[in-house]
């Protein structure tokens, strides 16, 4: 496995030694030399930060209480969500918009005839995009679901999120928060053939404030800072639900509920233990315009790998996905770019403007190819990984760089690291990554021991 900086560290380590050899010459100690301290290659120069994506959601159902709590046993420095906006206007934790894949309520629909009724079977329309419409921006037309565009509260009737159909599905949006926590509990999404299902609906929906709550009452009993980083999740579709929910005046109640959570738990300041991310700038530019001095961190989407040369993909041919390789606002707008301008040294220059960070995908950061290629190579197959420089480049903006989404499961894992996650954690821990959101906390935190380790090696 490469270790790319590896050349830069042991100057530093040589040079401590000696400062320390001569001290010891001159009499400057009594008992034995202290080991030199880690030398990090972060932005800030202290040790990478390891994030519980969606709670211990390895192991248990996301976003849930157990969840979170036992993250932190595990040693997470922060915990993240991702928030939507319910129906009585709160901030609930939450992956998705649409409920059955992260929750029971398919079963619960199954004996109560209140949820069963509160399915979206209304279909979506399609809209034809702004930007030229050539094979290179992606399909000429996308799903919307705005069925009246001349009625506002026609979104509500069917669930088309930032242009991904769910027809057949609950909306979040359709349910108060208490409805949410006493109906409904959260199961595993990710990998769930793999993971353990034995509290799959057992455990309440919670809110954006008790994860809050969680994080102060656990940093407080551990005697730890917890950090909390949430996400504005959907921002386009949560302010039009909220807005046809009668949420608030003006057209971002989403991020003005946002503000408030901030105000209120007295974190909206520059060193306050929370980041909000999202995968939308319009999101992070209207809360910067709206007074939040709290950090913030742009997300990186990408659509596929490319295992041929190492690059990942953005616009795709296919109506039903090719809308996540830009963010939707810029869809909206008839902007025809894509998350790769992101990643250059004038959008990293953009980023910083209005944001603190950076979250990309795992390959933006080390692309993963397969040498030679070979015909249906997938991930498993993957036998090279080449440092893109983005680190470098987010670094040398002031930008922290935050990846997604470290797995434990072999089938989530380049071939080159042969079924042993410690090994993808190290490779980026080497690089000099800020922070990694993983599913299962325990393995990033004793991943990042064995680099700490490596490091105070001479």
């Amino acid at each position: 496995m490469p270790e790319p900086m590896s050349h830069t560290r042991h100057p530093v380590f040589a040079l401590t030694l000696l400062a320390a050899f001569a001290l010891s010459a001159c009499g400057g100690g009594d008992g034995p030399t202290p080991a030199p301290a880690p030398q990090f290659l972060t932005l800030d120069g202290k040790q990478p930060q390891v994030i519980a994506h969606r709670g211990y959601s390895g192991l248990y159902p996301e976003q849930t209480q157990m969840a979170y709590e036992k993250a932190i046993d595990a040693g997470a420095d922060m915990i993240e969500l991702d928030m939507h906006m319910t129906r009585d206007c709160q901030l609930v934790a939450r992956h998705n918009a649409w409920l059955s894949d992260s929750t029971n309520i398919a079963d619960v629909a199954k004996s109560n005839s209140y949820v069963a009724a509160r399915k979206r079977n209304t279909p979506g329309v399609w809209v034809d995009v702004k930007y030229p419409a050539t094979p290179d921006n992606g399909p000429a037309r996308y799903l919307s679901d705005r069925i009246d565009p001349n009625n506002q509260k026609s979104v509500l009737q069917a669930l088309v999120v930032d242009g991904e159909d769910h027809t057949g599905d609950w909306s979040i949006s359709d349910f108060s928060l208490h409805e949410l926590r006493t109906l409904l509990g959260g199961t595993t999404l990710d990998n769930r053939a793999d993971r353990p299902m034995e509290w799959n609906g057992k455990l309440p929906l919670i809110s954006a404030q008790d994860v809050i709550d969680i994080a102060v009452a656990k940093g407080k009993a551990a005697g730890r800072t917890i950090a909390v980083y949430a996400e504005t999740k959907n921002p386009y579709w949560n302010n039009q639900q909220a807005i046809a929910n009668s949420c608030g005046t003006g057209e971002h109640p989403f991020e003005d509920a946002v503000m408030a959570l901030l105000e209120k738990n007295r974190l909206n300041t520059k060193d306050a233990p929370i980041y909000i991310q999202s995968f939308d700038p319009d999101s992070l530019k209207y809360l910067r315009k709206a007074g939040m001095r709290a950090k913030g961190v742009q997300l990186i989407d990408g659509n596929d790998y490319n295992f041929r040369d190492g690059s990942v993909g953005y616009i795709t041919a296919d109506e039903w996905t090719f809308i996540s390789g830009r963010p939707y606002s810029w869809t909206l707008a008839g902007d025809a770019r894509s998350f790769a301008v992101m990643q250059t040294p004038a959008g990293l220059a953009e980023i910083k403007t209005y944001a603190d960070g950076i979250g990309p995908w795992k390959p933006q950061v080390l692309a993963h190819s397969v040498v030679p290629y070979k015909d249906g190579a997938g991930l498993k197959d993957v036998n090279t990984l080449k440092d893109t420089g983005l680190i470098a480049n987010a670094h040398k903006a002031g930008l922290v760089v935050h990846s997604f989404t470290f797995r434990s499961e072999a089938s989530r894992l380049a071939g080159i690291f042969k079924g042993d996650p410690a090994q993808e954690y190290l490779a980026y821990y080497r690089l000099g990554i800020d922070g990694v959101f993983t599913d299962f906390t325990a393995a990033g935190v004793k991943a990042r021991e064995a680099y700490i380790a490596e490091l105070k090696k001479p």
